[in-house]
């Protein structure tokens, strides 16, 4: 059995932007990979809400991926593929970090991961809708967020194609939700699997 573990954010865990719920294994995009790889795969989430990629969260130990992701891979096991699906908590106004962190932090992450994982998937941060602005998570995010969102993807393609890495572009698949600018519905979800499973 190979052995895919997905790590990162809020969108990873399943977090449902309509009413802050965990989205169930029928919905998850890592459950429905999952269904679609089928018993030759395990597919482990390790989805954290507010995980940080590349600063040290306030919340501690599991919330940041400096801290956390070195001892994870150091305990995992040999890994068949990883995905990594992280950044965008780092566009919040609280870090105020720069491009070239952001560049930084992920060559960090990937020399990491090499370490242990035979291939590595790494998929682009959302590009965040004007609707964060207005909704649940406007407290963290502002204008200056949504530009950064646009632009850090040319880095995370580039720090692929230098570690050949796969680089999995999920913004031209689907864009958050309008209930709050940052999260992807059901259908979404859905997208992200089944184009996904095709890398495997």
């Amino acid at each position: 059995m190979k052995k895919i573990i997905c790590y990162g954010d809020s969108n990873t865990f399943g977090y449902n932007p309509k009413d802050g719920s965990r989205f169930d294994e029928n919905t998850r995009w890592t459950s429905v990979l999952q269904k679609k790889l089928g018993a030759e795969y395990e597919v482990i989430n390790e989805g954290m809400c507010d995980r940080t990629g590349f600063v040290n969260n306030p919340k501690g130990f599991l919330f940041s991926s400096p801290e956390h992701f070195p001892k994870y891979i150091a305990e995992s096991g040999n890994i068949d593929f990883l995905i990594l699906w992280i950044g965008t908590n780092d566009l919040q106004c609280l870090y105020n970090i720069n491009l070239s962190s952001f560049e930084d932090g992920l060559e960090n992450l990937i020399k990491l991961a090499k370490t242990k994982a035979e291939k590595i998937i790494i998929i682009s941060p959302v590009i965040l809708n004007e609707k964060i602005l207005e909704g649940a998570f406007s407290y963290q995010f502002d204008q200056t967020s949504i530009v950064k969102s646009k632009n850090v993807g040319i880095l995370y393609q580039k720090l692929a194609e230098i570690y050949n890495c796969i680089y999995f572009d999920v913004n031209k698949l689907v864009k958050p939700s309008d209930f709050d600018g940052l999260h992807y519905d059901e259908n979404s979800h859905k997208i992200i699997a089944e184009n996904l499973a095709q890398l495997f």
